[in-house]
């Protein structure tokens, strides 16, 4: 196979796509050029040629009149077309290699559709310039933008074939590094594919607040937070360092907000100060920020649940006679249908 993208400064769309083929046909030869000839004779031609035509390998999106668009309304480059057409294909080759599970074609589907979501729309959107780069204001494009030769290395290499080599060279070392993130990004979404059961059948306590995980590798924040209403607190056992998590839920995938916080009493604080504040003898630490606490054993880190769930219930009690009378109580009312 011959796979054919632009010469010159290279971004992460082209590289990520390049990346992806090279992934699915080992062994191509990559060129890197703006000669029409060779572009019109190669296998694919990525970010070049004017064409997308996916059963012909053409997967350019510089061309007048092109509009093509994901549902959001996301634009494509050419990271997303080659992705949206071989994208799948791409999560069950990588899952079979890193993972050793074959993946049926729905569930590829599905993974494929989720790295778009987190990664892929975010190259194209810096393509076309509808952000400045991939989320964080050091994102994955401006990392791979990074890996061009800048003004030194011109001076130093001169222009010609001698900078287009290096260039190359350095074309290259970007995809590996594409190609490392999605690794890592199918790595980590078949491991919570595979997770969902275990986390699902996992023991409920405290009626139903509180959930214990045997292991705490498992991946299980997505699954509790949209399956798992009522928990407020996962117990986790920390297999390796042997020593019992408490977590808080996070309320949502954007932001650090918890269904609930642990004590404010407990942030910051470290053993024996925990320890006197929790009545634990063997608790370890409460982050400052109240979302993670622990303790040697399990029925101390029950213990602590039990203290953090009392705290919860505690603010969320009405204060005083005629409570019940509140603005909530007032606008739960209005909300009952009207005789």
């Amino acid at each position: 196979m011959i796979i054919a993208t632009h010469s010159g400064k290279f971004h992460a769309d082209d590289a990520w796509a390049v990346a992806v083929l090279d992934i699915l046909f080992p062994g191509s030869d990559i060129i890197r050029t703006r000669d029409t000839s060779l572009i019109d004779a190669a296998d694919f031609a990525i970010d070049v040629g004017g064409t997308w035509d996916p059963a012909g390998g053409r997967f350019d999106h510089h061309q007048k009149g092109f509009e093509a668009a994901r549902q959001s309304g996301v634009p494509y480059a050419s990271a997303g077309l080659v992705w949206k057409e071989y994208g799948a294909r791409c999560v069950t080759a990588l899952a079979l290699a890193h993972t050793g599970h074959q993946l049926t074609e729905d569930a590829a589907r599905q993974l494929a559709y989720a790295i778009d979501d987190d990664v892929v729309q975010y190259l194209d959107l810096s393509d076309v310039g509808a952000a400045r780069n991939a989320p964080g204001g050091y994102g994955l494009s401006a990392v791979i933008s990074g890996f061009n030769p800048n003004w030194l290395d011109e001076q130093r290499l001169g222009h010609g074939e001698a900078v287009e080599d290096y260039r190359l060279g350095q074309f290259r070392r970007a995809m590996a590094h594409l190609a490392d993130v999605m690794v890592n990004q199918v790595r980590y979404r078949v491991g919570a594919l595979l997770a969902l059961e275990q986390v699902r059948q996992s023991e409920a306590l405290e009626n139903g607040r509180v959930l214990f995980l045997k292991n705490s590798a498992l991946p299980w924040t997505t699954v509790v937070r949209k399956e798992m209403p009522k928990v407020l607190f996962v117990i986790s056992h920390s297999i390796t360092e042997q020593r019992h998590m408490l977590h808080t839920v996070p309320a949502n995938p954007e932001s650090f907000d918890a269904r609930a916080d642990l004590p404010e009493a407990w942030a910051g604080l470290r053993d024996a100060e925990l320890a006197a504040v929790t009545g634990v003898a063997d608790a370890i630490f409460c982050h400052n920020g109240r979302f993670i606490a622990a303790a040697k054993s399990f029925d101390s880190a029950q213990t602590m649940a039990r203290q953090a769930l009392q705290a919860v219930d505690d603010a969320r009690a009405p204060e005083g006679p005629g409570a019940g009378n509140s603005d909530t109580a007032a606008e739960d009312a209005l909300e009952q249908p009207k005789l």
